[in-house]
């Protein structure tokens, strides 16, 4: 993302990105500074889109919200970056290679002349002079083609390393783009692959899904009575309890803020309730204690939606039944599980 080298507007954004950090009572750590300096420098439509909309709703850009929105349209930037030059690493790479590969081809059609002129040679020598000069010349020709072995040995030795370095280096950034920072869940983005893939699974095998959509309850009063870092010791509490309690090909995730989702592929809504209904409870169980005082917070509960997928509905479809029956489960004085209508 390029900005304007203009120093005076510049520091006009730095100052409204710090004075709304004030406002909002934020930490102000890069990720959420860098969130207000976008929005506000208006360079990017999705950070201004994504926060206006979470504005509208009345819901506080937290500081859990401003981590996911660096994630989501900032960081995404050096995973770019990354990626562009690991072409240009590999590009490199795979020209040497080509490189050496002609090199010792060349040499290789060298050394076979050679063989073939020693052969003709040997074949008229006359003395013992001769046949010795023809044996030097041979011995000096295998040297250098061991030489040369030997060189495109390490090159491709130095090659493979670099390689499997930048495999490595790929695959954490792969892991990183699609895992939530805090909780270690998978995030939205692989939230939204992974219901996709398995509507698609179930409606081919004609098997049941269910979707359950997780909230916690009074999060925000929480969050505000004992801190950010309380706050994020909770979404870490829960996000521990989800990766725990959910089972073989089920997919639980961080959706957003203090929201979770879970999709059980092979499931139908009798089954997912007593799933939904074991991670309530096993959230309702946990004892918040302030790690840095010893002090018991008390508990924390979560009010769950859930919906048995209908084949004819869309994703947002599916979601939105969730979502309804998740506010209908507050409404019934929260932590408790209500199933959507079909």
């Amino acid at each position: 993302m390029q900005y304007d080298p203009d120093i005076d507007l510049a520091q006009r954004i730095a100052a409204e990105a710090l004075e709304r950090i004030d406002k909002e009572s934020l930490a102000p750590t890069p990720d959420a500074y860098a969130v207000w300096y976008v929005y506000y420098s208006g360079r990017d439509p999705d950070i201004t889109r994504a926060v206006d909309i979470l504005v509208a709703k009345e819901k506080k850009v937290s500081q859990e919200r401003c981590a996911e929105l660096y994630g989501r349209f900032i960081g995404k930037e050096s995973n770019e970056e990354f990626m562009k030059k690991a072409g240009d690493l590999m590009n490199e790479t795979l020209l040497d290679m080509s490189s050496m590969m002609a090199n010792v081809q060349s040499a290789t059609t060298q050394y076979s002349g050679s063989l073939e002129d020693a052969s003709k040679i040997s074949s008229s020598a006359s003395s013992p002079a001769e046949m010795q000069k023809v044996l030097q010349n041979m011995m000096a020709e295998t040297q250098k083609i061991l030489q040369e072995n030997k060189a495109l040995e390490e090159k491709l030795d130095k090659s493979s390393s670099s390689i499997q370095k930048l495999k490595n280096e790929m695959e954490s950034v792969k892991k990183e783009a699609v895992t939530d920072g805090l909780t270690g869940l998978p995030n939205r983005k692989l939230f939204d692959m992974e219901i996709d893939r398995i509507m698609a699974e179930a409606r081919e095998k004609n098997t049941k899904m269910c979707l359950l959509v997780m909230d916690i309850d009074h999060f925000k009063n929480f969050n505000d009575t004992y801190g950010h870092q309380v706050g994020d010791q909770v979404l870490r509490l829960v996000g521990k309890t989800l990766q725990q309690g959910v089972k073989g090909k089920d997919v639980a995730a961080r959706y957003g803020g203090e929201e979770f989702c879970a999709i059980l592929p092979e499931t139908d809504k009798k089954a997912a309730f007593s799933v939904a209904e074991s991670l309530r409870l096993a959230v309702a169980n946990k004892e918040v204690i302030n790690r840095s005082t010893g002090e018991k917070l008390g508990k924390i509960t979560m009010s769950i939606g859930l919906a048995e997928y209908n084949r004819k509905e869309k994703v947002a479809e599916l979601i939105e039944r969730a979502d309804t029956a998740l506010y209908k489960a507050k409404h019934a004085g929260r932590n408790n599980v209500q199933i959507a209508e079909n």
